[in-house]
């Protein structure tokens, strides 16, 4: 199967990185074809492959899959054998309504703490709107790890969708040193030393942005 991954910037594009962590769950090849955000030609650029204007999109033998959620879920379907999800049915069911969540949710998070792989500086404050946010993430951590995680490190033992979401996460609150619980701070921790993550916040650290 051909696919190409239309992605933003890696410094910034958080979504990017979740279409980008599941593909790379997958083990398949592909290629990325990376579009520079914030210039004028943005826009126009990404409107060549993706019908919403927007970064993440996949182009594959069926088409164009925009949106990270859809493409994980395509990839899952694609690559059952590489488990982006968690088998056990009631496992499956948390880790979806967890990637749902982050989806939909924690817009004073996103809105407050934008994803900089480049940043390594706390805020002066953060409101309380975002550490409401942060609250509710460290709880949704810890019941997917003491529920399904106890036989790896990751939130449900191996590393899955569930993750590939929530890595941009843990990059914000590394990013802007938010002191977290021992157990949401051991997790921000596995993210870093993922192979796949390590790859692309390497990627970031080289990129040159105006």
């Amino acid at each position: 199967m051909s696919l190409t991954l239309v992605i933003g910037d890696k410094t910034y594009s958080s979504w990017s990185l979740r279409a980008a962590l599941a593909l790379e769950l997958t083990g398949a090849p592909y290629v990325e074809q990376l579009i520079t955000l914030n210039r004028p030609d943005t826009r126009a650029r990404i409107l060549q492959h993706s019908p919403t204007g927007k970064v993440p999109l996949l182009i594959s033998d069926d088409g164009a899959i925009w949106d990270s959620l859809a493409i994980g879920e395509y990839l899952a379907e694609c690559f059952p054998a590489a488990q982006l999800w968690p088998q056990a049915r009631t496992a499956r069911a948390l880790a979806r309504s967890a990637c749902a969540e982050m989806h939909s949710g924690f817009v004073a998070l996103r809105s407050h703490l934008p994803m900089d792989l480049k940043r390594n500086q706390a805020l002066a404050e953060i409101p309380a709107d975002a550490v409401a946010d942060i609250q509710r993430i460290c709880a949704l951590w810890a019941e997917c790890r003491q529920r399904f995680g106890q036989e790896g490190a990751f939130l449900f033992g191996q590393p899955t969708l569930a993750d590939a979401f929530f890595a941009p996460v843990a990059a914000r609150l590394r990013s802007y040193q938010v002191a977290l619980p021992a157990e949401a701070a051991a997790y921000v921790e596995t993210i870093y030393q993922w192979p796949a993550f390590q790859r692309w916040y390497q990627a970031a650290q080289e990129e040159h942005l105006a």
